[in-house]
């Protein structure tokens, strides 16, 4: 067995250990969700929890690990005789991000239950990890029903497996623990809810912090017992105050004082429900059982507030985590009572745990300015544009222009992905998943997982004369088997291809379709989909953002883009068929849906001065080559929609042009809202059907 880097060898971090240590005094804290950048400590610094848990007791043979002096009554393996029982380490259980819904809650025996008659159980990682913990890296890209059996299972303390008339329920309490990476994606906010604590983590900016990690992680990996041995006594020293804590922690007295300082709070930062006020409760008195105080004070509720609140005042993903510390000092001074919220006015008994006072800093903010009353070039003077719309020509200066505010973010109508497919859960295109209506039957593939009924007996019915059945009852075999197919959605690439050139600038449009991209993704965050983002000007295009899970980045990339200069339409196309390709071999069953936000108009890189007279046949090349980039998503079948930009009282078309020639169709800004009546729902149409939208 390994041996864990120690948790007191952590260097700083000093949210990420209090928030594990409060648990491990007070499990019904609710566990913690570690959010941060890679290479932070999160995975090591969970591990080493493990180390600190007191041992546990268990009766000897059980397989779901119950008390000896309380076991659960409704145990499968019960009942337990009085007596036996054997003391071990508690268990720290890794939750894959690849594990099945069976791996998860256990998986019944279907094939010994048909066949012979046999109940047979076989009990998973939530059994595993009762009376422990149960660790889930990168908890973001767990499927969602996974997630969500994982948190009910948390907040019930039990497992429930109901499957093909057979009921299992056993005792599932441990401590949860989640890492993530932001960047990766983001969890929905009805299950950040269900984390009792979250800790934002970065890398230190210190030299000298920095060095004495690289020092410590060397000695560690060139001598890990003897790295660990020199730790011992720290160690023992923290496993025994987590000891006296929960010793402790009964008689900790959550008074009224405190409690209106936790209800000020949750209703200053406009918290949805209860369970944001339940759990400051819980642990503003775990932190006090960590110091050994019998009574709450205003600075625990302070700690609690920086460690409970900032997932859950989030409103959308795009918002900056963090709670404002000026208005939290100003909540509780303006509710802090006349004895100075001592904790000695009475109240509830809780659960609880102490230290450093260290809390996610307040959040970010502030938009950028606003942009210019019309397109200037790098002097600012203003530049003339060109008759009909066309390109804002250059005029001496850098034709780039400072990024554009984007509009207000809408609810978008749906766009999906023609066809059934078979990548990840989501909630966009239709596709075979494990969980979903039931369309048909297939013969197993490996486990069976999903029995469908119905087809087993048609398949078994035809042989039971053969079999030498003759009366009432059927004789199934393995061969009769048939696993049922469901349909549901799945979560889709949506690539978004942003024309960011001078024609897009012109007349301030831009704005308006950072709207429009910012409300796709929006759209794309609650669908669980993956974005990319390319963009195109001047005279190349670059991928802004490669496919990620991560709206949070695409967001960014958005706010930042700049504007001006050329269309290189067919370098965007082109671009963006490449990023297709290489996503493909690296997520094959993922299927894309691109979205190309243009005006529609296409030029070449632009000619050396004096060549005025040359840009209209500039101009039909740029768009012959834009029309040859368009033919390699027709061909290949790539779902695409295009989001016509064009304005004013002269419009050309270019939009709807390039949208058949994707194959796909054509909506403008305004009927890409949900409540346009020209925006009636309607699916992006593959190669062969399109049609362009009304």
């Amino acid at each position: 067995m390994s041996i864990p880097f120690p948790f007191t060898a952590v260097v700083g971090q000093d949210d990420l250990r209090l928030a594990l240590l409060l648990n491990a005094v007070s499990p019904a804290v609710g566990g913690v969700l570690v959010r941060g950048e890679k290479g932070t400590a999160k995975s090591t610094a969970v591990r080493a929890l493990s180390a600190l848990l007191p041992e546990v007791d268990v009766v000897s043979g059980c397989r779901f690990s119950c008390d000896p002096g309380a076991p659960d009554p409704g145990c499968p393996d019960g009942p337990h005789a009085p007596g036996a029982y054997v003391s071990r380490p508690a268990r720290m259980v890794e939750l894959p991000v690849g594990a099945s819904e069976d791996r998860l809650v256990g998986a019944l025996d279907i094939e010994r239950a048909l066949a012979e008659g046999v109940k047979a159980f076989e009990p998973g990682l939530l059994a595993d990890a009762h009376r422990g913990i149960l660790y889930v890296d990168e908890v973001n890209l767990l499927h969602d029903h996974l997630v969500d059996l994982l948190l009910d299972a948390a907040a019930m303390g039990a497992s429930y497996v109901e499957r093909e008339g057979v009921s299992v329920r056993h005792a599932a309490r441990f401590l949860l623990v989640g890492t993530m990476n932001p960047e990766e994606g983001e969890l929905r906010p009805q299950l950040l809810d269900r984390f009792g604590l979250t800790v934002e983590v970065a890398a230190s900016r210190e030299p000298d912090q920095r060095v004495e990690v690289v020092r410590r992680r060397l000695a560690y990996d060139d001598d890990p017992a003897g790295f660990a041995a020199r730790w011992a006594e720290e160690e023992a020293a923290v496993r025994a105050r987590v000891v006296a804590a929960r010793a402790l922690l009964p008689r900790v007295r959550l008074g009224d004082g405190a409690l209106r300082q936790i209800a000020a709070t949750c209703a200053a930062f406009e918290v949805d429900g209860m369970r944001a006020d339940i759990v400051m409760a819980r642990t503003a008195t775990a932190l006090a059982a960590w110091a050994g105080r019998t009574d709450v004070l205003a600075e625990d509720v302070r700690q609690a507030a920086l460690l409970a609140l900032p997932h859950r005042r989030r409103r959308n993903p795009f918002d900056a985590p963090g709670l404002d510390e000026d208005k939290l000092d100003e909540t509780l001074e303006q509710f802090s009572g006349p004895d100075g919220n001592d904790g000695t006015d009475g109240g509830s008994e809780e659960t609880g745990d102490d230290g450093d006072d260290d809390g996610p800093g307040p959040g970010g903010g502030g938009g950028r300015p606003e942009p210019g009353t019309g397109p200037a070039d790098g002097d600012g003077a203003a530049r003339p544009e060109a008759a009909e719309g066309g390109e804002p020509q250059p005029s001496g200066g850098a034709a780039e222009q400072a990024p554009a505010r984007a509009a207000e973010p809408f609810r978008t109508r749906v766009l999906s992905v023609p066809g059934i497919g078979e990548g990840a859960t989501g909630r966009r295109s239709r596709a075979r998943t494990e969980h979903g209506r039931t369309t048909g039957a297939r013969r197993p593939r490996g486990t069976l997982t999903r029995l469908h009924l119905a087809a087993t007996v048609r398949a078994a019915a035809p042989h039971q004369r053969v079999r030498g059945r003759s009366g009432p009852g059927l004789v199934v075999r393995r061969d009769d088997l048939r696993q049922a197919t469901r349909e549901g959605r799945e979560g889709n690439l949506v690539l978004f291809v942003v024309d960011a050139s001078g024609s897009m600038a012109a007349r301030q449009r831009m704005g308006a379709v950072k709207g429009a991209v910012l409300s796709l993704l929006l759209d794309a965050y609650q669908r669980r989909d993956k974005v990319g983002l390319v963009t195109f000007r001047g005279r190349t295009a670059e991928v802004a953002l490669p496919p990620t899970s991560s709206v949070d980045a695409a967001a960014a990339r958005l706010g930042s883009l700049p504007t001006g200069g050329r269309t290189p339409l067919a370098a965007g196309l082109l671009r963006a068929h490449d990023v297709l390709r290489v996503e493909r071999m690296r997520d094959p069953a993922r299927r894309p849906l691109v979205v190309v936000v243009t005006d529609g108009r296409a030029t070449d890189a632009p000619e050396p001065r004096g060549s005025a007279g040359r840009d209209g046949g500039r101009a039909a090349s740029g768009s012959g080559a834009a029309a040859r980039a368009a033919a390699l998503f027709a061909a290949e079948q790539i779902a695409s929609v295009v989001v016509d930009c064009e304005s004013g009282p002269v419009r050309l078309g270019l939009a709807r042009r390039l949208a058949d020639g994707l194959g796909g169709t054509a909506v403008t800004l305004d009927e890409l809202r949900a409540d346009s009546i020209a925006g009636l729902v309607r699916d992006v149409q593959g190669f062969g059907n399109g049609r362009r939208a009304a």
